[in-house]
């Protein structure tokens, strides 16, 4: 009788001593879960998220439902996802702008990317190309740069919006060359490209997909793309690197997070499984087809890059006095 209630005494002390955290690993995900995409509808975070979020539902049993959350660039939704709850519920599908570039600009967003977030993978790259309206006398990269130096000030440049990658890398691309634009911030993307069009703008950084067939159709001019690597989605495009402008590489890096406490065993399977989709065939597919380069990095890999992603656009920003109006 003794060794009995001896038995039953272990096993309550063993129940007392289990950790919440313990208990939420063994029942994640107990109800829905909700994919924050900081962006409104057809924004590259929400592209990702209704990509990812059905297969994320079919691997762990339970819905997965994207919400837009638009806003400031990312700082909304971060500052939404920052305080929920930190019991797996709750993620957001981010990029660069809500993690490392909005603090550059502005220290007093109300939430810290590495305190307030815990960064599951990331997911994907999204490099710019340089292009410019065909009526530009310039042919190659290196005859707009000499062009610019000769007029300084009278070429305008857009962007999808003051703070945007699109203004942080023709900034950090014109200190290094010297040349000296005028910036035309527009609402989006989108808008930029038409700017560029119409002839209201000369040149402009571009997400691949806005103006890859408009390269193709002769209705704008590429010069070269951000980053260190050709994109399968326009190969016929050089880096900047490859034309001598060596190490010259910036972009977005879209990426899951979810807040500051999440438990690492419920970080651990979703890295894993949000790997496993990035690596099917058909989803790499359609990353090439959206412009967007797959990223091969785990959750360590990905706390290193957006710290490095912080200081790299913090130095930028002091550097380069810029300041959002």
């Amino acid at each position: 009788m003794m060794r009995h209630l001896l038995a039953i005494f272990g096993v309550v002390l063993a129940l007392a001593g289990a950790s919440p955290a313990s208990a939420q690993d063994e029942t994640w995900p107990n109800r829905a879960v909700r994919l924050i995409a900081a962006s409104g509808p057809g924004g590259n975070p929400d592209v990702m998220a209704r990509l990812l979020a059905d297969k994320l539902a079919t691997a762990f049993g339970k819905p997965f439902v994207v919400e837009n959350v638009p806003g400031a660039g990312g700082i909304v939704a971060a500052n939404m996802v920052a305080k929920v709850p930190p019991d797996g519920h709750v993620l957001m599908l981010g990029d660069s702008g809500a993690m490392a570039i909005n603090p550059a600009l502005n220290p007093t967003l109300g939430y810290d990317p590495i305190r307030d977030f815990a960064p599951i993978t990331a997911l994907v790259s999204l490099p710019t190309i340089l292009v410019a309206n065909p009526t530009v006398p310039a042919a190659t990269l290196s005859e707009f740069i000499a062009l610019a130096k000769r007029e300084p000030g009278k070429m305008s440049f857009g962007s999808a919006g003051a703070g945007s990658i699109h203004h942080l890398t023709m900034a950090i691309f014109a200190e290094s060359t010297g040349i000296d634009l005028l910036h035309v911030p527009y609402r989006g993307g989108s808008a930029m490209v038409n700017g560029l069009l119409t002839g209201e703008i000369q040149v402009g950084w571009s997400g691949i997909p806005n103006v890859m067939t408009l390269i193709e159709g002769g209705k704008l001019r590429g010069y070269c793309i951000s980053v260190l690597q050709r994109s399968p989605s326009t190969p016929s495009i050089p880096t900047c690197d490859e034309l001598g402008h060596k190490g010259f590489d910036i972009a977005t890096v879209m990426g899951l997070q979810a807040p500051t406490g999440t438990s690492p065993k419920v970080i651990a399977r979703l890295q894993a499984e949000a790997a496993a989709i990035m690596r099917e065939p058909a989803m790499a597919a359609r990353m090439t087809q959206l412009g967007m380069i797959m990223q091969e990095n785990g959750t360590a890999d990905y706390v290193q890059f957006i710290k490095r992603d912080m200081e790299r656009y913090a130095e930028a920003v002091k550097k380069l006095n810029l300041q959002i109006r």
